[in-house]
Order: C-alpha cells, then structure tokens, then sequence
C-alpha cells in the first residue's frame, strides 16, 4: 500500500516557493541584459534593427525547442537537481556573452542560452505545484510570475551603472555572476529531508494511482486545458516581448535618452506585471476558496479584467514623455501578469500531477513561439516606419481573438487524484 508523503509546513512551503520564483529572477536578469543594453551593443557591433530581431528571436526559437524536453525532463528528474543544474549551466552561457565579437557569435549564445534556461519555468512551477496545497496554487502562480518581473526590475539598474562605468561587456559578466546568490538558497530549502520527499515522491505518489497517468507528449499537446491556456498565451506574448525587449531601444528612438538613463524607467512595468500577477492570483484563490467561482469553473470575470488592462498597451504612442510611456506600458503589462497567472493555474488544474512540467514546458514553449515570429516583424516595423506607434498597436490589436477564444472556451474538469483531493 502506498503511503502518501507528509505535506511541508506552510512556512517551508511558501519557502520553496518563493526561492523557486527567484528561479525565474535569476534567468531574467541573465536574459534581459542583452535587451536592456541593446542600443550599445547593437551600436558597437553593427547590428542592425531587423539583426536584433533575429537576435531575440533566437533565444526564443531555442526555448521553443528546450522548453517541453525540459518539462519531461524535470518530471523525471525534479526539480531539486534540474534546476540546480540548469541555473550553472545558464550562467556560464550569459558570461560568455562578454566575449562576443559580432552578431553570429552572439547568435550561437543566444542559443544556447534559450536551451540552458528552457528548464526554468517548467521546475518552478513543479515545485509550485508539489509545495503548496491545492487551494494556495492560484495565488502560488501569481507569486511565481513575479520572478520574471523582478529579474526585468533588477537588470536595467544593474547592467546601465556596470555598462557606464566599465562597459557593457563587463556588466555582462556581472550580471551572470550575481545569479549564483541562488544557489545557497536553493540548496537550503530544496535539499533537507521533509522538501526532497515531497519533490521527489511527488511523480511516484501521482504515477501509483490509476486516477493520474503521465500523458504522452502528443495526448498532452492535445489537451483541452493545454490548447485553451496556449490561445491565451500566444495572444499576450508579443505584447510582454514588445515591453521587455524592445524598451529600452523605444526610449532612445522615441524620447532621445542615452543608454545610461533607459535604467530609470524600464523596471517600471516589470513592475506592474508583478503587481497584476500578485493581485490576480490572490483574487482568483480567494474567489475559489469563498466559493464566489464555483469548483472546477474559469474564472472569466478575472480573466476580462485582465485583459482589459492589457489593452492600455494601445495608448502608449499617446504618451508625451518616457515616464508616462513607460507607466501606460506598465498598466498593460499588469494585464499581461495576471493573464499568465490566472491561465496557468487553470491549466495545471486540469491536467494530471505527473505532467505538470510537461503541460507548463508547452506554455512556455508557446509563448516562444509568438516571439520567434514577433520579433524580426517588430524590427522591420520599425526600420520601416521609424516609430514604434504602430508597432505597439499591433500587439493591443491581437491581443482581442485570442482572450475572446480562452473567455468563450468551455474549459475541462478540473484534475482530481485520488491523493490530492479537489483542485
């Protein structure tokens, strides 16, 4: 008979969950130097708009690829150790960044740093999901997204004072370093008897009961849940990728800034993406444990809302100045937050505990897939046009039929194992 292993005390859990949203810190901040310092680097390499595109697109072309093959593989590993190794492996990729002489080096980087960090959403979000119990989830995920955001806080500060004082291929250094401040945390909260049998029992408790098979990668691919939370992510996609990619280069085109000042507004929306996911994620836990959602029910009037927010991305070429520009972007952005948030949790509701990863790894790779065909579009826009007014149109424009489909959706029952209880 199988014996189910003791759930973590609340304060160990929330522990592995926020060091777990850190994860996702730590491979932003390392991802989002290249963006932050975009105009100096292109500039000094000869790069130009349509390249920088490709550029962004290739990390995301290689999240694509990794993101699900690191799902499965984390849900045969764990967490614990998957991402251990996966935050060494990203950081030695992002100082090598520091090396680069020109665009097909920085390419090939680009690369692998998509296939070393593609493990980092879908080992967050297990340890989400094995550590916190079924009725904290929703508000767990709207803490994860938070890391994304704080990582996209940290870098624009971090990396424009390095770049200004030693140049930017030292900041690329330093910001890859500061990553391994992870470590000891991780290694602290994941590593202790009571966290290594809940994350490793974890697939075996799901996989023991006939009630939660691990799906094939086609059947999970063809998942309900699965394809309603990819519609919703491939429609807010591009509108974050806009933001965090293209900020900083916006700031200087549209309001002449110099590289050293794009730091004093870009963590602005990283921020309000913070805030909505925060928010959201409270309000949707909050709403299912008050039984204002029924059990098992979309919460559609959330999701509105959130999308709603989204649609200030509309009215950023209204903005007179790069403050205001950057506080309507963070409105958007706050939208964006509590898409991922509220879909995310819906998602991983309704499909089996042992592919929980897996399901996670497919939104991510979802979301690369908007910004492998986003970006170069972005870049040839704007040679173009010269301005990112229609640019930033766009992104509000498409947003519409993909929340319409994910509100208009009959969602799938939720996901009940006979271990766990009701989701």
């Amino acid at each position: 008979m199988h014996v189910e292993p003791r759930p973590l005390s609340p304060r160990h859990a929330w522990a592995l969950a926020l060091v777990a949203t850190l994860t996702m810190s730590v491979s932003y901040v390392d991802r989002q130097t290249l963006a932050v310092l975009a105009p100096t680097v292109t500039q000094s390499l000869g790069i130009s708009e349509p390249s920088y595109g490709l550029l962004v697109s290739a990390f995301s072309l290689a999240y694509l690829v990794g993101a699900p093959l690191a799902g499965r593989l984390i849900d045969h590993l764990g967490a614990r150790r998957g991402l251990l190794g996966a935050v060494l492996a990203w950081t030695v990729v992002a100082a090598l960044h520091a090396l680069a002489p020109g665009f097909v080096a920085l390419f090939a980087l680009r690369i692998a740093l998509g296939l070393a960090e593609s493990p980092s959403f879908p080992g967050a979000a297990q340890t989400v999901h094995r550590a916190l119990p079924p009725a904290s989830r929703s508000r767990g995920f709207g803490v994860l997204f938070t890391g994304s955001s704080i990582g996209a806080m940290l870098a624009p500060p971090l990396a424009t004072a390095v770049d200004a004082r030693y140049g930017y291929r030292v900041a690329f250094l330093v910001t890859a370093v500061a990553g391994l401040l992870w470590v000891p945390l991780w290694l602290a909260v994941a590593f202790t008897p009571e966290a290594k049998r809940v994350l490793d029992a974890a697939p075996h408790v799901a996989l023991a009961t006939p009630s939660a098979p691990r799906l094939s990668t086609l059947a999970l691919l063809r998942h309900p849940a699965v394809l309603r939370a990819v519609v919703a992510v491939l429609a807010v996609a591009p509108l974050i990728g806009l933001v965090l990619n293209w900020g900083a280069k916006l700031l200087v085109r549209t309001y002449g800034l110099a590289q050293a000042d794009v730091g004093r507004y870009l963590w602005l929306p990283p921020l309000f993406f913070d805030l909505g996911a925060l928010l959201f994620g409270h309000l949707a836990s909050r709403r299912a444990h008050d039984g204002t959602v029924s059990s098992g029910a979309a919460d559609r009037p959330l999701f509105a809302a959130a999308a709603a927010l989204g649609l200030a991305i509309l009215f950023v070429p209204l903005a007179d100045g790069p403050l205001a520009a950057m506080l309507v972007a963070g409105v958007a952005m706050a939208g964006g937050g509590a898409v991922y948030a509220l879909v995310t949790a819906d998602m991983l509701a309704r499909v089996p505990p042992g592919s929980v990863s897996a399901a996670g790894g497919m939104t991510a790779a979802a979301q690369s897939l908007a910004l492998i065909i986003a970006n170069p579009l972005f870049g040839r826009a704007v040679e173009r046009s010269g301005s990112y007014a229609g640019t930033l149109v766009a992104v509000g424009v498409w947003l519409v039929p993909g929340a319409l489909a994910w509100l208009a959706w009959p969602p799938p029952p939720s996901f009940v194992s006979a271990d766990e209880g009701p989701a």
